[in-house]
């Protein structure tokens, strides 16, 4: 098995890898291991990240595990900052995704929120807190991302008004399209947004170019827009022309 084919096993099975870590592990340059990269996503089998890659091949999402860990720390910055917006006894809105419910129990602080959520992470996450309300849809719950796509769960966000819509996106398209892997995902999201008085699109830099079937709903929707870092420069013409609130959770100043 040559190298190529040993950093997309590892990337399988991690989530993402890392140029230096590479390295160390078959002896070679970081030169070396970027080249073996490069061609790895010209293939489309991985997408680049801030000194590695991100295993992408295929058009079905990462296995929670991998995705719960996958830029963590970015993830918990973004959530931090949610957290400073949504205030006390707020009615909030929570899609599914690890960004969505690490946003989750960055609110574990706050008092007597209503939480409308089809993410059980996220309503776990909240169930500590007494004097929360936590509504929940019925239906079969999806193994293992421990989510609810019901059409009782449309319903459900229909039959509310929320102060806050939180949700996150599998990519983010080029010219602005927000991008999920299942058609149920997007109307979820939709419907959430539609319903919100305000809505806060949570996405990791890494969400941009990232490729997946489903499409609805545009970027320049959400009210808030918080990311990690700016994206790459090809992005730039998305976020200029953004008229809501950006927030760029890891550096010192928010647009």
């Amino acid at each position: 098995m040559d190298r190529k084919e040993q950093i997309l096993q590892v990337a399988r099975r991690e989530g993402r890898v890392m140029v230096e870590d590479l390295a160390l592990t078959f002896g070679v340059s970081a030169h070396t291991i970027r080249r073996d990269i490069n061609t790895l996503c010209e293939e489309a089998k991985l997408r680049r990240l801030h000194g590695g890659a991100e295993y992408i091949e295929g058009q079905a999402n990462l296995p929670y595990h991998a995705r719960a860990v996958l830029n963590f720390d970015e993830k918990n910055a973004i959530a931090r900052a949610v957290a400073r917006v949504i205030p006390d006894e707020a009615t909030v809105f929570i899609s599914i995704g690890t960004t969505p419910a690490i946003v989750a129990g960055a609110l574990a602080g706050k008092r007597a929120l209503t939480v409308i959520t089809n993410n059980l992470n996220a309503a776990f996450a909240l169930s500590e807190t007494a004097g929360n309300r936590i509504i929940l849809p019925g239906g079969e719950l999806r193994l293992p991302d421990r989510d609810l796509l019901s059409p009782e769960a449309v319903e459900l966000f229909s039959t509310y008004r929320a102060d806050f819509a939180i949700y996150g996106v599998g990519g983010i398209d080029s010219d602005g399209s927000l991008l999920d892997f299942h058609a149920s995902e997007v109307q979820m999201r939709e419907q959430m947004r539609m319903n919100a008085r305000r809505s806060i699109l949570v996405a990791d830099r890494s969400k941009f170019g990232r490729r997946a079937a489903a499409v609805g709903g545009r970027l320049n929707e959400a009210d808030m827009l918080v990311l990690d870092h700016a994206p790459e420069t090809t992005f730039t013409p998305l976020l200029d022309d953004y008229d809501g609130t950006l927030v760029l959770a890891m550096e010192t100043t928010d647009i």
